[in-house]
């Protein structure tokens, strides 16, 4: 028997009236009706939006941890921890996004693949995208050097055997010996590789798009900036059209007037907004330890006590405020930066990343101050206020 979930009185985040509401009928975790629903539909349950906006649940392609919990535990217990506390956030779908380390089990990376898809009370497991371990000892950042090791097709192989077909997205150094291949052998393998924690000069980037890269790992950080006389990645980045790119927009990682440019040069279909989140995002201020290091995190950084960036402390719903604020960009853009263009990235776009009938029941509630009121994924209810 399907189960069907009925929201009543909702606002459509990109509606041309924005106080008209509406209906949405879900059976079995796919939208099956938006509009005025018949007396005779009879859902098992009905949830009355009072006349919030719904939004397409978001996805975040960029998260380490949350809730205490860290894709390094390689514990059930810490991704249902970050699951539900992404749910927390209006997200409904992310990548495990860690490192692998050559000399070690990797248990973690074996345990992310085998629950990629299966309940873990909160947002659904997407896949995997690795920082590493082809990338330049000096744009390491938040990375250790036992983290890293030169490009070698053995040891993709061996990546690819413990993740099980379910690698997204690699981070990758085009300048490195023997990374162009390995880029190539991703891309022709449906992986993303994407350019990050690397010192590629300008030629170096363009070579690395030739060969397959096609996004890009937090822009501007662990990458060199621009000099008028070196041009580094950046110029790189913002010529090639097909590129798309992660941005942090906490303000810290990158100034708000650099963000407001990034987004007026990349456009709206060209940039991802991502939490690059630490296990202290729903947390309070505090130290924690990441991969046997301790870092502080305070009003939503995280950082080395050497003073190194290493992610954030805020949900992705937070993150989008910010966004919104230092761009200027409207809500229905801004919610289709962390919907519509990961799910295009991820090749997830016939599916997710919009709402439509067809698509999943993967589907947000924001409050009257955008904060997340509600989190449905597969058309049921795993978060409310």
């Amino acid at each position: 028997m399907k189960q069907k979930l009925l929201i009543t009185n909702c606002r459509l985040f990109d509606a041309p009236n924005d106080k008209q509401t509406t209906s949405i009928l879900t059976e079995n975790g796919t939208i099956t009706k938006i509009g005025q629903i018949k007396p005779s539909i009879r859902p098992d349950n009905t949830l009355d939006a009072q006349g919030r906006i719904i939004a397409p649940g978001f996805i975040d392609i960029h998260i380490q941890g949350g809730g205490g919990g860290d894709i390094l535990d390689a514990t059930v217990d810490a991704l249902q921890a970050i699951s539900q506390t992404c749910a927390r956030f209006g997200v409904t779908g992310f990548l495990a996004t860690t490192v692998f380390k050559p000399d070690c089990e990797n248990r973690h990376l074996d345990l992310a693949a085998e629950y990629v898809g299966r309940d873990l009370g909160g947002a659904n497991l997407l896949g995997i995208h690795l920082e590493g371990p082809f990338i330049s000892p000096e744009k390491r950042g938040m990375i250790l050097p036992e983290c890293i090791c030169p490009a070698s097709s053995k040891v993709l192989k061996h990546i690819l055997d413990i993740t099980k077909g379910r690698l997204k997205i690699m981070t990758i150094a085009p300048e490195l010996p023997g990374a162009l291949p390995i880029i190539q052998s991703l891309a022709d393998s449906g992986i993303i590789a994407s350019f990050g924690h690397s010192n590629a000069d300008y030629e170096q980037t363009l070579s690395g798009f030739d060969a397959g890269i096609s996004h890009v790992t937090h822009l501007f950080n662990a990458m060199p900036s621009i000099h008028h006389r070196s041009p580094g990645p950046l110029i790189a980045i913002f010529q090639t059209k097909h590129i798309t790119a992660q941005l942090i927009a906490d303000g810290v990682h990158i100034h708000p007037s650099v963000l407001s440019f990034v987004f007026e040069t990349l456009g709206p279909n060209r940039v991802i907004p991502i939490t690059d989140g630490m296990q202290a995002i729903g947390l309070g201020d505090g130290k924690y330890i990441y991969n046997g290091v301790e870092y502080e995190s305070k009003d939503g950084t995280a950082m080395y006590q050497d003073g190194t960036l290493i992610g954030t402390a805020l949900g992705l719903s937070r993150l989008l405020d910010r966004f919104m604020s230092f761009t200027d960009c409207p809500l229905d853009v801004a919610i289709k930066t962390v919907t519509q263009n990961p799910a295009a990235l991820l090749g997830l776009g016939e599916k997710k990343g919009a709402i439509a009938p067809g698509k999943d029941a993967d589907l947000v509630l924001l409050d009257h101050d955008r904060s997340v009121h509600t989190t449905i994924v597969a058309g049921n209810i795993v978060f409310s206020k």
